[in-house]
């Protein structure tokens, strides 16, 4: 099985630089991506409608790129977080995580017996390359790659961020930012006290249990300003406004070269 190269450099205390997608899902986005540097595409299904026949798709493409195909899945439940690792996602972003207990529970979804739930599908599917095998490697090869990210993203889980960071199996916890404000009652506030309060205590849980701060970063600036915070796994833009601003810039600039 393909080793995630991402997880031990995090895990050592390293970065981790990629970028995220929710509509662009053609054959040649991984590459694409991989050429400009990435180490990582964070897939959306929370709020894109993709489905799991397009993400395996994906998931292949990312094959031979060294990039880790990773997907922010539309919930806790078993039959999301297992069906997105067997085909072919080397971690799962769970989103509204609040709890101890549901990290807990999310962590088991990943793993398999006797540490957790996990139902096997062994040379059969995307996730070991339709190769043989021992099982007993096999087993142990996906347990050490698969990453399991806590998205924290309201009041309840920034109050719980210590003791969801405490979980062992939680590789990442990554600050949710724009359902944050909106759930503290500062709707995309982000100079707001309340929210940097929010953000460093995520921060220093990490710090206190070595675990990875992640964050989506929209531009330079926000990029400089949360690597200074501490985050080691970000990624830089969404497919659509990526492309959007680049042509926006492109357009104006043209409209300047008209003369009445």
């Amino acid at each position: 099985m393909r080793p995630n190269p991402l997880k031990p450099r995090l895990a050592a205390g390293g970065c981790a630089f990629g970028t995220m997608a929710f509509e662009f899902f053609t054959p040649g986005y991984p590459t694409i991506c991989r050429e400009a540097g990435a180490e990582f595409i964070l897939y959306d299904m929370e709020h894109s409608g993709v489905g799991f026949e397009t993400m395996k798709a994906q998931f292949a493409f990312c094959r031979g790129l060294d990039l880790v195909p990773l997907v922010r899945v539309p919930s806790d439940h078993y039959h999301h977080i297992a069906r997105a690792l067997d085909i072919g996602a080397m971690g799962i972003m769970v989103p509204m995580v609040e709890t101890p207990e549901q990290a807990k529970a999310v962590v088991v979804c990943t793993r398999y017996p006797p540490a957790g739930r996990r139902g096997a599908a062994f040379n059969v599917a995307a996730h070991d390359d339709y190769s043989s095998g021992r099982e007993t490697d096999k087993i142990a090869q996906a347990n050490a790659r698969t990453m399991v990210i806590a998205l924290v993203e309201t009041a309840k889980g920034i109050a719980n961020v210590d003791a969801i960071a405490a979980v062992d199996g939680v590789d990442v916890v990554w600050l949710g930012h724009y359902d944050l404000t909106n759930f503290i009652g500062i709707p995309g506030e982000f100079d707001n006290p309340k929210f940097h309060a929010a953000v460093d205590s995520l921060v220093e849980a990490c710090k206190k249990h070595g675990k990875t701060p992640g964050f989506l970063a929209g531009n330079e600036q926000w990029a400089r300003s949360f690597r200074a915070k501490g985050f080691r796994m970000i990624a830089y833009g969404v497919d659509t406004l990526l492309m959007q601003n680049a042509l926006a810039h492109g357009i104006k600039l043209l409209q300047g070269t008209v003369t009445n």
